[in-house]
Parts: structure tokens; sequence; C-alpha cells
């Protein structure tokens, strides 16, 4: 348990900022928080806990107590394991009906060379342009840049040109709802210092470097809803989120069998199956019964019956992603990999029932193993901590957290170097 990881992407070791590495994934029905700690070129978990979650839908907050409760019981959890306190955290976001925001920045060099002061202004001005009224930036990045004539660009750091352009894309969400869940993390005395879009830090956690290169979707099921993720060149390229989650097909259960929701759950996470023809016999199973106590009193129904009722359910989640994807443009520009991630995606079949509706070849993805993380951390329900731990580690602050692309009393500094002492403890 003592050993480090060394990862390399793309033949390099990735550049590790020292110091402990706090991540917390508030979803509709759980909450995730992860502790690393960073060293140059090593990454190793502390602690990690996994509760139920209350007071939310949807991932935005309905009950402040609630929630406030649920996330002092994980954090605290994760800490006793890590045997350390945290006070900075960055949080996933799945609230506020996020959105893809994008723009474009062009700046005139006249043949000098390009310095950190040039970039400094492209990606001011580009970020400057990343908005949409009645949305809040949660996090914005270059996917690409323009020397000149050359396009596809990916660091023109020290290189001569006339003209140099950047595409930014960004990701919004209304600002109500990520205000209040901003106040029921800090209400545990939590700093948060950055948000992420959660299908993101889950493909972070997931995929390789060549399907982030050549392209895939993630698709990150969580209790209520599902958050797509698009990867191209390398970089986010497409979000959008779908209302709808694993705690719609627990309700379409409970409605259907007149069950209670924690009977709906038992029994979806017992005899579930995320398509029909790959349940041979006609096993019949109990559901409780609402108002019924004893076994005696239990309905006695055939399995093949929750069964059809969970793929109804799931056949129109994945249609409504499709329908969303083809609208963007993305379904077949970003190839034909998706990704399953998230709690809700760990039923039998459910890779084979995706693959049918999307029209892709699908994969379950899991989180990368780091040294620390318990094999029962390391299912697709920690993909996004497990994302958001690697993102807190590794990025510059200002691409998670775009309040800090302009930080006063810095002039002179690297706009990389400059942030980096504000990001960890």
């Amino acid at each position: 348990m003592g050993e480090t990881l060394r990862l390399r992407v793309n033949n390099e070791i990735p550049a590790y900022r020292p110091g402990l590495v706090s991540a917390l994934d508030v979803g509709t029905s759980k909450v995730v928080c992860v502790i690393g700690r960073a060293e140059q070129g090593t990454l190793k978990v502390l602690g990690s806990a996994l509760r139920e979650a209350g007071g939310l839908k949807a991932g935005t907050v309905t009950s402040l107590d609630m929630a406030e409760d649920s996330i002092r019981d994980c954090v605290a959890a994760a800490e006793n394991m890590a045997d350390a306190r945290i006070q900075n955290v960055l949080i996933s976001v799945n609230c506020g009906q996020p959105v893809s925001v994008t723009s474009r920045a062009v700046a005139s060099l006249d043949g000098a060379l390009v310095s950190d002061a040039h970039l400094r202004a492209l990606l001011a001005d580009g970020r400057a342009k990343c908005r949409l009224e009645g949305y809040e930036v949660i996090q914005s990045a270059p996917t690409t840049y323009v020397v000149d004539e050359a396009r596809g660009v990916r660091d023109p750091s020290g290189m001569f040109c006339q003209k140099i352009g950047v595409a930014m894309h960004a990701v919004a969400v209304r600002p109500s709802p990520l205000a209040n869940l901003k106040l029921a993390v800090e209400r545990c005395h939590l700093n948060v210092v950055g948000s992420m879009f959660a299908a993101y830090a889950s493909g972070l956690a997931t995929l390789s470097e060549d399907e982030k290169q050549i392209g895939a979707t993630v698709i990150d099921m969580g209790g209520g809803v599902t958050s797509i993720a698009v990867f191209l060149e390398g970089h986010l390229v497409h979000a959008d989120v779908v209302p709808m989650g694993g705690f719609a097909v627990t309700s379409d259960i409970a409605a259907m069998l007149a069950a209670p929701l924690s009977a709906a759950e038992g029994a979806k996470t017992l005899y579930g199956a995320a398509m029909g023809d790959m349940v041979a016999g006609a096993d019949v199973i109990p559901i409780a019964q609402m108002g019924e106590e004893g076994d005696e009193n239990a309905l006695r129904v055939p399995r093949s019956m929750v069964i059809r009722i969970i793929q109804a359910r799931l056949e129109e989640i994945f249609t409504e992603v499709q329908k969303r994807l083809q609208a963007s443009g993305f379904d077949t520009v970003a190839g034909r990999r998706a990704v399953l991630t998230g709690g809700a995606c760990q039923l039998a079949g459910m890779r084979e029932l995706a693959g049918r509706v999307l029209n892709k070849q699908v994969r379950i993805g899991r989180p990368q193993a780091f040294p620390g993380l318990a094999a029962a951390s390391a299912g697709p329900d920690y993909a996004t901590a497990i994302g958001l731990m690697m993102a807190g580690a590794t990025m510059p602050p200002e691409l998670i957290n775009p309040d800090l692309a302009m930080v006063p009393g810095t002039k002179g500094k690297s706009w990389f170097s400059r942030l980096t002492g504000r990001w960890l403890e």
C-alpha cells in the first residue's frame, strides 16, 4: 500500500504539483470524497468514502440541511481513513442545466515571438467571449490554436507568427443551483476552489489517450441525471445533460408494482438487467408492497416483468442521449466509441443495450487504479471523484476555476506558474 504509481501520458510522466488533493462528487444518490497526495510524477490515494446522498434531486440541492449532513458524513469518513484534515475541495457539477459554450479569439503579432504575455491576452479574450446570458462558466479551456495558416497547433509558445488564434470551449450552468451546491459544501467548513462538469471528470479517469484523441463519448449515468461529455483531439468539445438517471428506473418499478422505493431499488439491484432477452427461465421474485409487512404479503412477479420495466426506461434514456448527440453534430464526428460510467451503468446487459440504441461500440468505464484505492472503490461510481483528483493534481487552476484567470498583482509572472501556488495547500 505504500507504493506509488507513475503514470505515463504520450510517454511523458505528468507533472503533479506536490500536496494534498481533495475531490468531492455530490450526486443525487451518493456523495463520494477522495483525498490524495500528489508528488512529482506520483499520485497516491490516502482516503476515500461513499455515502448515501440526501437533499438533492437531479444534482440540485432541495434541502440544505440534508445535503450538508450527507457531505459532512462522507468527508469525515474520508478524512479518518486518510488521517488528514482538508479545507479545499474540487467539486463536480451536474446541476443548473450544463451547456457548451464556444468562442474564438485572434491577435496580430506581426512576426513576433509568441510569449506568455501574448498567450495571457489571447486566452483572456477567448474567455471573455465564452458568455451565455443567464449562465455562469464553471470551466474553460483552449481546444486548438491557429498560427498563421497552420491549424491544430497544440502549443504555440516560442513560435514566430504574424497572427495567432485560439478556439475555446467552456461549460456553463445556471448560477442559482451552483450557488446552492457550493453553499451546502461551504456549510461543512470547506472551501470550494474549483468546479468541473461531472462527465468530463469521469472521462479524465476512464478514457485512454487514444480515445480522447480519436474521439469518444462519455455517458455518466447518475441517480438523477445522465451527463454527456464528447472528447475529440484530446479535448472536451461538447457537454450536455439528460434529466433522467437510475432513480427514474427505480421510480418506474415502484409505480408499476406498487412497491416502496427501497424495495424497488433492491429488486433492481438484485434481480435487474438492462435487456430481457439476456435472462432465460421463468424466475419469480418477491416484491414488498406499500403499507404491507411480512413476506406473506409480498407480490410475486416474474423477473422478466421487472427487467422489461427497466429496459423500457433505459431505452428512453439512451434514445434521448442519441437525439442530443445528433442535434449537436457530434454523433458521428467523435467516432463510434462510447464509454458508460457512473453508478447506474452497472446492470447486466447495459453495454449491449447502449450499443444497440446508440449504434456505437460501448464499454464500461472504470477509473484508473491508484495506490491506496481499495478494490471496492475502483468501480464506475468512483470515476468522477477520481477524475476530479487527477485534475486537481495536474491541471492549471484557471482551467477549472475561471475566476482565477485574472489574478491581480501578478504582472511579470508566468501565467501558468503564478496560479500553481494558489491551488494546493
